[in-house]
């Protein structure tokens, strides 16, 4: 499954460690940042709970950055 969010990210290396933070979630398949368009496009491994993941996923970008947001 995929789902596309809105994102806040000041700046294009912020929007990428967000992308690897993301790809290093357990559950997610793939991710991809659009620093341009402010969204995340993010894959999930079949069979997870896509909302439990993407909590996790919001909190591995907080970790980086507290500014940094992904609007669920």
């Amino acid at each position: 499954m995929k789902k596309t969010y809105k994102i806040e990210a000041d700046c294009a290396n912020c929007a990428n460690l967000m992308e690897n933070a993301a790809r290093k979630t357990p559950g997610v398949s793939s991710a991809v940042v659009n620093f341009m368009t402010q969204k995340i496009t993010v894959e999930f491994a079949e069979g997870t709970d896509y909302k439990k993941v993407m909590q996790e996923v919001r909190g591995n970008c907080k970790k980086i950055d507290d500014d940094l947001e992904i609007y669920l």
